[in-house]
Order: structure tokens, then C-alpha cells, then sequence
């Protein structure tokens, strides 16, 4: 396959299932107008290559029995000589309460992203562990009260206008 052309069916491959993770290779392949082999060659190669990280299942836990609560932490450090907020960064995402980690402009440094059962463990969390490392200068914790829409998905119920039309 010509260089040009693959590098294109990466980017139709990838824009696709960045939306849509389930879709059969199949499909997708009749989509795109390829074969699905070249389709499942691509899609092995940008996964060994590390292009394609994972697959998710985008959950509504609200619609459960289960209890979660979300949090985001903004998180000041002090970068370390050298290594600047990678160290510190990956000590924190090792935690197996967080989610995600992501470093940002602004008044703090990094962003974290945890699950847990309850604003107690969030907060316990928040102050027997990550403000307690070293290089953590300060923290604020952000309560998810509602999830509307997530990579793209939107969850929160759609309502119809339910207003009566008056005419004169």
C-alpha cells in the first residue's frame, strides 16, 4: 500500500473508532471503501506502535445501583530539577484511584481524575496521599454533580419543548 494512502486510511480508521469503538472491521471496511484485511492490518500495527491505547466501555453509573462520585483535582507542584512534572505526574497516576492525569496551563499544574464510592474517599484520597507527596504545593477538588456528555456521547436525557404553541 502506497505511503500516502495509508497514512489516509489510518486517519479514516482512527476518526471512525474514536467515536464508534465497536464497530465490527467489517463494517468499518465497507465504509472506508477497503479491504477488511487492510483494515485489520492497520489497525494491529497502530496498536503495537502504541497510536491506538486501548478500548473503553462508556458507562452511565447513574443508571445503576452502584455509587460513584468524580472528582477533578487541580494539583500545584513544584517541577523537579531536570525531570520537570513527569515524575511527579506518574507517581501520581500510579494511584490506583486515579483515572487520569493531565498536565495544564493555568493557576495549577496538573489535572486528576478519580473515581470513588464516596466524597469521603475522594477527600481521604485528596489529603492522606496526593497532598501529602513531596513536590504537591496545593490541590482543589472538584465535585462532578452531573455527567452530560462524555467523549462525544451525550447521556443526559434529551428533553422535547414541551410548551404549548399559542397562536393569536
Amino acid at each position: 500500500m502506497e505511503n500516502n494512502t495509508k497514512k489516509e486510511l489510518r486517519l479514516r480508521i482512527l476518526r471512525t473508532i474514536e467515536h464508534e469503538g465497536r464497530v465490527d472491521l467489517g463494517q468499518l471496511a465497507v465504509r472506508l471503501g477497503v479491504e477488511e484485511t487492510d483494515v485489520a492490518n492497520e489497525m494491529s500495527d497502530m496498536e503495537k506502535e502504541g497510536i491506538i491505547c486501548g478500548y473503553h466501555t462508556l458507562i452511565d453509573w447513574d443508571k445503576t445501583d452502584e455509587q460513584k462520585v468524580t472528582a477533578l483535582i487541580e494539583v500545584r507542584v513544584t517541577p523537579q530539577r531536570g525531570q520537570g512534572f513527569d515524575v511527579i505526574a506518574e507517581r501520581i497516576y500510579k494511584y490506583s484511584e486515579v483515572d487520569s492525569v493531565y498536565l495544564i496551563s493555568g493557576g495549577f499544574d496538573l489535572m486528576v481524575i478519580m473515581e470513588g464510592s464516596t466524597l469521603k474517599e475522594v477527600s481521604r484520597f485528596v489529603t492522606e496521599k496526593l497532598s501529602t507527596l513531596e513536590s504537591v504545593l496545593s490541590c482543589a477538588t472538584h465535585f462532578i454533580l452531573r455527567k452530560y456528555k462524555i467523549n462525544g456521547t451525550i447521556l443526559a436525557k434529551q428533553y422535547e419543548d414541551e410548551r404549548m404553541l399559542i397562536t393569536p
